[in-house]
């Protein structure tokens, strides 16, 4: 072989290791968004400043508004498990909801489908959908830090809690969404390089009504149990407006840490509330007094703020007037993944992700409720568009002129073009006609032997933040 052919065998040799290289798979960083979903407990839209909420101090969440994009019409189901059981499937509670406190346990969640496709996912807060020890894993979460899950003690001061395995009490003056929010820090930095999941179903700012730690009446050393919470706590609306602004402050602490890490442009937040603020609440949005509606399907038990920051990405101080319900935020968060939603899930929700990236998307027309708290053959439905609301006993109601649904329309006397919303949400709710999945599962009983709680490890560190994230991984 002489130079010549020699040179152009290396040059051949060099471009096929290039080409080889090209086509391998790709050893840079993964670049798809981390992605934190934090979900207040009883939150109305009313209770955020800048929804015009006047009330409460929320100066994180409003700075995460100012910089991002704000949601004004996002709609919840009524009542806590069956907007978790909406929000984690994607589909409306009709198809897939058994009975209050309970997940289906063959339900498809939004972590199964993130974690099958790389991503490092972690549930802390609340849970209340039962299933053991093992429920979360079972239901796509790597990680958790979880009140309600096998037991329901106290929440707040010396919480009881179960983290990945083992029931952990503390005794310390610990608070519980410090521990929980602690334990999703510690989680956001090891999983700094990403992708990365984080559900945040937050225990705050349900009842009991207690001072926060940055309350002057907070008393360490209280502890009660759970079952003595709504004869004691539920009076004391005093702390309500307390627990908002520890709310926010948490939220800010999540924040922070990703700017502490360097992650915020690479970091979708979104945070919603899972229903309406507590009945016995009434909040003011300047001298309009809203009175709290959890548990009823009205504005006040349904709407719910929805603010999303994505620094780099999101729009910047947009407000969207855009229909978002809870069955949206699967597809969301798969789209936002690059992960394919199977199409066996038949699932209700569509994705908002082109909004958060500035453009049109295909924004919603209406959306569906079926509401039965404890589950049955029968719910309470209706279909709404952003002005009027139709149930399927034929009520229909101009949400704008009459929110607490005072004074049903007839439509013999309104507009033709009224008459033609009202044809358009009836065609949703005879297309919803008989699609619902009656299931009838009994409790299951308590074992007869639980797993001991870990004492000394909650003793002898005294549930500190350095104690509890990341135990028995």
């Amino acid at each position: 072989m002489d130079l010549k052919q020699h040179c152009l065998l290396l040059c051949l040799l060099v471009g096929l290791g290039w080409l080889v290289v090209g086509n391998a798979p790709a050893s840079a960083a993964d670049t798809r968004p981390n992605i934190i979903l934090i979900m207040a407990d009883d939150m109305g839209y009313e209770c955020v400043g800048a929804n015009g909420g006047t009330s409460y101090q929320t100066p994180h969440l409003d700075k995460l508004a100012a910089g991002g994009l704000r949601f004004t019409h996002c709609y919840s189901q009524p009542i806590c498990t069956p907007s978790r059981v909406q929000i984690m499937t994607g589909i409306y509670n009709q198809r897939n909801y058994i009975r209050f406190g309970l997940l289906d346990p063959k339900a498809t969640t939004f972590a199964h489908l993130l974690k099958k496709a790389g991503y490092k996912t972690c549930i802390v807060g609340k849970w209340q959908l039962s299933g053991g020890l093992e429920a979360p894993n079972n239901f796509g979460f790597d990680e958790y830090c979880l009140w309600q899950l096998t037991r329901r003690p106290n929440r707040y001061p010396n919480p009881g809690l179960e983290i990945n395995g083992k029931e952990v009490d503390f005794k310390e003056g610990q608070y519980g969404p410090d521990i929980v929010s602690d334990y999703l820090c510690d989680f956001i930095e090891r999983h700094k390089d990403g992708p990365f999941l984080a559900y945040y179903p937050m225990m705050l700012p349900h009842w009991p009504f207690e001072p926060t730690p940055d309350s002057p009446d907070w008393d360490p050393t209280f502890r009660r149990d759970d079952k003595q919470e709504k004869g004691l706590g539920m009076r004391k609306h005093k702390h309500f407006a307390d627990m908002v602004k520890y709310t926010d402050k948490v939220v800010g602490k999540i924040v922070n840490k990703l700017d502490e890490l360097g992650i915020r442009e690479n970091t979708i937040v979104l945070f919603t509330g899972d229903n309406g603020t507590f009945t016995g609440i009434t909040s003011k949005m300047g001298d309009l007094k809203v009175q709290g509606g959890k548990g009823k399907t009205t504005d006040a038990g349904t709407r719910v703020p929805f603010v999303v920051n994505w620094k780099g990405t999101a729009p910047v101080g947009k407000v969207s007037n855009d229909l978002v319900d809870f069955s949206d935020f699967l597809p969301t968060l798969a789209e936002a993944a690059g992960v394919d939603v199977p199409a066996k899930l038949k699932i209700d929700g569509r994705s908002f992700l082109p909004q958060l990236k500035g453009e049109r998307g295909n924004p919603r027309e209406w959306t569906f409720c079926w509401y039965a708290r404890n589950g049955g053959p029968t719910g309470k439905e209706f279909a709404r568009d952003h002005r009027y609301k139709l149930y399927r006993n034929g009520a229909f109601y101009d949400i704008e002129q009459d929110v607490l649904e005072k004074s049903p329309l007839s439509l013999d006397q309104v507009s033709e073009s009224i008459q033609a919303r009202h044809a358009k949400l009836q065609a949703v709710l005879e297309e919803m006609m008989g699609t619902r999945r009656a299931k009838s599962v009994k409790p299951k009983k308590k074992p007869k032997a639980k797993p001991k709680p870990d004492k000394n490890k909650a003793e002898k560190n005294g549930g500190d933040k350095a104690s509890t994230p990341g135990a028995s991984q």
